[in-house]
């Protein structure tokens, strides 16, 4: 079938070469690094540690990070094959191009234009609360009304936000790298010194039992029901072995976006090197933190009596230390600030790829002769991320990310088993381990983790890729490059 034509390997590298449509090579494999961390650490390592080990898991807490970061290698493996051998811009969808088809790599697009989207507008609100709290403690308080679209009317610190970034963007990748690795140095020698600090108020006792004995938990009912319960009448455990299982579904969301860091190989001057290296070594880098902090966490508080909304800033204040409250905001909005703008910089080269290949306007996708940067499709994600976060509440929709994420994780990990047999002679300079095993456990992996979520969630994400399959084809089938390519 047509809409299943697949585009070549050959034919995706030789697009990057046109004039109009190059985009710049200037990121190693430090650049691509720091930009997962940038991504990665963001409010999880603030906020998810103390409420997962007081609802769901306990002291081992950290194991269940554990558990997620192998997950989240699972499908790291798969997509640095993918983005070594195919080092162009768009990462899932262009992947999903050269070895499922159009359609589907049309479908996975639209999903990565939900994901990053939303998930940048969801995460310029978080860092708006951040900045007015801190601001706040210094005796400066913005009225609701112009700092809180949920209560208020408009939020104009995630605007200006957005606003800044969205230039720095334009401006060049260079220019982008740089002001994430100043804002990356700083937030991981927070986190770093909060680490240490925390060392010296740990408490032996405060780990026993490290795995407390499972619990029952009240049965959520209707469209909040996560979907393995409706399916399969499968009720979720607190605490025990399943338990640390079960918080591992939720603290998996605090790794999302080291999958971004593959929408850069067009940008990277050594791809088939650099790209493993950083996709691989951000996300290692961030799990030890995140072990770490949620180890100091909960022995420097019993897990019981820990912060659902600031745990470690909280715990820090049990035992009377407050400067660590403004030293955790500082860190948190650091954090934010590098995640908003590597989400935007993730869905800016997702949909030059899909306008390069004629699937959306191609007019969009012409770079900027001076900065090289797509510059008409970074003004437009900025303006459509300052509306959602300046006019929407998000907190509802926050759990799309979620599954959209895991999706693409589906489906680059079946894509990785696909090109190794349609394409055996393609040159892959870093290959994914013990194929086709490590791919179908990651597709487990993340299958489980979607059932997971609410239904309500699914239902969303449903409405949203039938809205997509009809604009796919009212225009993408139509013009797309590779259907109106000249027949050999």
């Amino acid at each position: 079938m047509e809409i299943f034509r697949t585009k070549s390997v050959e034919q995706s590298i030789r697009d990057t070469e046109e004039p109009e449509h190059r985009l710049h090579k200037r990121l190693s494999a430090v650049d691509l690094t720091v930009f997962g961390i940038g991504v990665i650490i963001g409010t999880g390592i603030f906020v998810l540690t103390g409420r997962v080990a007081k609802e769901s898991a306990g002291p081992a807490v950290a194991l269940s990070f554990v558990v997620a970061g192998v997950v989240c290698a699972l499908a790291a493996l798969c997509y640095a094959e993918f983005a070594s051998t195919v080092p162009v811009a768009g990462s899932a969808y262009t992947f999903s191009f050269a070895t499922l088809g159009e359609f589907p790599a049309w479908v996975i697009g639209w999903d990565l234009m939900l994901e990053m989207a939303l998930a940048g507008a969801v995460v310029a609100v978080g860092w708006s609360g951040y900045f007015s709290s801190l601001i706040a403690s210094m005796g400066i308080h913005l009225p609701a009304s112009i700092a809180d679209a949920e209560s208020g009317f408009i939020n104009i610190p995630a605007m200006v936000i957005v606003a800044l970034l969205t230039a720095i963007l334009y401006a060049g990748i260079k220019l982008s790298s740089r002001v994430n690795l100043v804002i990356v140095v700083i937030k991981v020698s927070v986190v770093l010194l909060v680490i240490i600090a925390g060392l010296f108020f740990v408490k032996a006792a405060n780990y026993t039992p490290f795995i407390p004995p499972a619990e029952s938990t009240a049965g959520v009912s209707g469209l909040k029901a996560p979907l393995i319960q409706v399916l399969f009448g499968i009720t979720p455990v607190a605490f025990g072995v399943i338990g640390i299982f079960s918080a591992a579904a939720i603290v998996f969301f605090a790794f999302i976006g080291f999958d971004i860091v593959a929408t850069a190989a067009e940008e990277t001057i050594e791809p088939q090197r650099d790209l493993p290296r950083g996709i691989i070594g951000s996300l290692l880098i961030c799990t030890v933190l995140y072990v770490a902090v949620s180890l100091v966490v909960v022995g420097m508080q019993p897990y019981s009596q820990l912060s659902e909304k600031a745990p470690l800033a909280d715990a820090f204040a049990a035992v009377g230390q407050t400067w660590a409250a403004t030293l955790i905001s500082i860190g948190a909005i650091a954090g934010l600030t590098t995640v908003v703008m590597i989400l935007m910089l993730g869905q800016t080269r997702v949909l030059f790829a899909m306008c390069r290949d004629g699937l959306l306007p191609r007019g969009l996708a012409k770079v900027h002769p001076r900065y090289g940067t797509p510059a008409t499709i970074t003004l437009l994600v900025g303006g459509v991320t300052m509306l959602l976060s300046g006019f929407i509440s998000l907190g509802a929709l926050a759990e799309l990310v979620n599954i959209g994420t895991l999706f693409a994780f589906v489906v680059v990990s079946i894509g990785v088993v696909i090109l190794r047999r349609t394409r055996p002679d393609l040159p892959r300079s870093f290959r994914t381990p013990l194929v086709p095993w490590v791919p179908a456990l990651s597709v487990l992996a993340c299958v489980y983790l979607m059932l997971n979520l609410p239904v309500e969630t699914w239902l969303r994400f449903v409405v949203w890729m039938i809205i997509g399959v009809v604009v796919y084809f009212l225009y993408g089938y139509r013009h797309s490059r590779v259907a109106n390519a000249p027949k050999p």
